[in-house]
């Protein structure tokens, strides 16, 4: 079936109530859902994404009363989080009640959770009037889409119908946060900023990104090779000049002197706006990447504020660190 991209809020809702695939945007990017109770449909997830059934989905809510339904408690850290910066980019992951499914959590007994914020994702939940499994709504591992286009590009074929909400406001994933334990722990950076979440909270927990691929992940966006585009991406510092004799791409946060020897250059922010830049990021991989070229040089950004959701990104994209390494292996 060829999924039509359209508007009709009340088709996608009756699709999703009634075990469709809708794919839809968020302020983050766009999502592939599926009734979060309903089994069946979350399975046709995991085989339109060709997704691996060991890496979790995020369950999406229109309403604050559905919380219950979906997860088994809420301490108060976890509130005083929903009432600060939902809806908005952040996944708080907690004990998960019976209602969900076991593929919804790879098996484990927490579930992410999170309250979108774009004004037609909110209503599309509202009324399908359950809450929604979504992932990004592209092919495993590879660039996550932030239009409608970039959705039907790789899953047309294989899905319901795609709600176009435009293009996505915030650009990366949310930001993850287990607060199923005694310490609030950070297992994914995304559009909310771990420092907006410590001014709230106080200092949280940041492990290593590592994570044992054959197991079942924490959260989404954990493994080490992910976001990547076909082309191969290495990262590297402004002071390495691109190697010779290829047509090599470059994506960088500002223009700076010397960029010409790229065959194309992608410029995040003219102005330097991490903010901005978070925005344009996978758009501007997919464009480099629509090149042709034989190589992407990606130059890291600070890592402050949404600079180390980028940062994220492009290590887990990468093939390599540096120009002299492009060997196929991811960053360690």
């Amino acid at each position: 079936m060829t999924a039509f991209v359209g508007t009709d809020i009340d088709r996608a809702a009756s699709l999703l109530a009634s075990g469709g695939l809708v794919a839809f945007a968020t302020e983050t990017v766009y999502g592939l859902g599926a009734n979060a109770y309903d089994a069946g449909a979350v399975a046709r997830i995991f085989s339109a994404k060709e997704r691996p059934e060991f890496d979790p989905l995020i369950v999406h809510l229109g309403d604050l009363r559905w919380l219950p339904d979906v997860v088994a408690s809420v301490p108060p850290l976890a509130e005083r989080l929903i009432d600060a910066f939902w809806p908005g980019p952040l996944t708080l992951v907690l004990p998960k009640t019976n209602r969900i499914p076991d593929l919804v959590t790879a098996g484990l007994p927490t579930v992410g959770v999170r309250m979108p914020a774009h004004p037609l994702s909110l209503e599309l939940l509202r009324r399908a009037n359950v809450p929604v499994a979504a992932p990004s709504a592209n092919l495993f591992g590879q660039v996550s889409p932030t239009t409608a286009r970039h959705v039907a590009e790789q899953l047309g074929e294989r899905i319901d119908y795609i709600l176009d909400g435009g293009p996505c406001l915030v650009g990366v994933e949310s930001t993850i946060l287990d607060v199923s334990g005694d310490l609030p722990t950070l297992l994914r950076p995304g559009g909310l900023a771990v420092e907006l979440i410590e001014a709230e909270i106080g200092a949280i927990r940041v492990p290593s990104p590592l994570s044992n691929e054959n197991e079942p992940q924490l959260s989404p966006g954990r493994l080490m090779r992910h976001y990547a585009t076909r082309t191969p991406l290495v990262i590297a510092d402004r002071e390495q000049p691109p190697p010779g004799n290829q047509s090599v791409g470059l994506l960088t946060l500002v223009a700076e002197a010397g960029d010409e020897r790229y065959t194309a250059v992608e410029v995040l922010s003219a102005r330097g706006d991490l903010t901005e830049a978070a925005t344009q990021l996978f758009a501007a991989m997919r464009r480099l990447d629509a090149r042709g070229l034989d190589l992407i040089v990606a130059r890291p950004v600070s890592e402050s504020g949404l600079g180390r959701a980028i940062n994220d990104r492009l290590r887990r994209a990468a093939r390599s660190s540096s120009l002299s390494r492009s060997d196929g292996r991811g960053l360690g």
